[in-house]
């Protein structure tokens, strides 16, 4: 049985003279959360818009659940089964938190134009199955005091637990979260990694995520992969890619000044 659920292949991309993205090759496995980090302008936010399919590879092939992902256009990408969060979120903010959920249901509406004029009820059976989905979301996790009101007065915190709540309304097979953590304090933060947690343990959902912060990324990752100017530096668990030199290196200088720094 193959438990490959989504496979890079050899993906370059280049912007004009500058290699964004050269010769990354990962497999993510169903069920797990694999984690992409590295220094800021390591190419990982480039991967998920190659995924995503806002960007197309120069070179190399994206595959997700054996259908070559880089042919087809972006549109279909939700109705796929991938959803995704972004660095800046991306929420229609006049709108309550409750209907920003309901959008993120727009790939399971099977109804036509006439049918939705019309409120047939085969209209009215989808809304009401919308409804539920979302309100499900909503008591995961915990928007219950914030289902009514307008996306513009949240705080940001609850902000991104709403983007987050949209990408779930979708029912994805598979969530790309970019850094879910930013912005969020230590507490959010704490939250942010339960609820991971959840989407991977109780709702079977696999999670590539980009993160900065690495207590969060040794608390929720199955795997990591380390990149730096657009290459793979490292892979393996947690530990292993913070233990190996070139990825303290990359974050922290040669190996010998984090030595000097450990034993002043």
């Amino acid at each position: 049985m193959n438990d490959i659920l989504l496979s890079a292949k050899n993906l370059s991309v280049r912007f004009g003279g500058v290699l964004a993205v050269n010769n990354v090759s990962f497999d993510v496995q169903k069920g797990e959360v694999f984690t992409l980090i590295g220094p800021n302008g390591a190419g990982k936010t480039t991967v998920f818009n190659l995924i995503s399919r806002i960007y197309t590879p120069t070179s190399g092939e994206i595959f997700y659940q054996g259908t070559t992902l880089t042919q087809q256009p972006p549109h279909k990408i939700a109705s796929m089964g991938i959803a995704r969060t972004f660095q800046n979120i991306e929420l229609f903010e006049n709108a309550s938190v409750l209907h920003n959920l309901l959008i993120g249901r727009h790939t399971h509406r099977k109804s036509g134009l006439w049918q939705d004029m019309f409120f047939t009820p085969a209209t009215r059976d989808a809304e009401v199955q919308a409804r539920l989905k979302a309100e499900q979301v909503i008591e995961l996790l915990d928007l219950q005091h914030h289902r009514d009101s307008h996306v513009a007065g949240l705080p940001y915190g609850v902000r991104k637990v709403v983007e987050l709540a949209r990408a779930l309304c979708a029912e994805p097979k598979l969530l790309l979260l970019d850094e879910p953590s930013s912005g969020l304090n230590v507490e959010e933060t704490d939250d942010m990694a339960f609820w991971i947690a959840d989407i991977k343990n109780e709702l079977g959902i696999t999670v590539l995520m980009v993160e900065h912060d690495m207590s969060l990324v040794s608390k929720v990752s199955d795997r990591v992969l380390a990149m730096n100017q657009g290459e793979v530096l490292a892979m393996g668990t947690p530990r292993e890619v913070q233990n190996d030199p070139g990825v303290i290196e990359a974050y922290l200088g040669s190996v010998d000044d984090v030595s000097s720094l450990r034993r002043a």
